[in-house]
């Protein structure tokens, strides 16, 4: 895999993980948006340790 492409998964994958912590601490926190983001982030993290 291209660094410059694992780099632009590294960062989108520290967004998401804000985007869910942020979201985490809502009142009420949206669950659906949450389970959304970390599926986005699972998806990143297969890409970057498949190649």
């Amino acid at each position: 895999m291209e660094s410059s492409h694992a780099s632009a998964l590294l960062t989108k994958h520290a967004g998401l993980e804000k985007r869910i912590q942020q979201e985490m601490t809502r009142r009420p926190p949206d669950l659906s948006m949450i389970k959304a983001l970390k599926k986005q982030k699972l998806r990143i993290k297969d890409e970057l340790s498949h190649g």
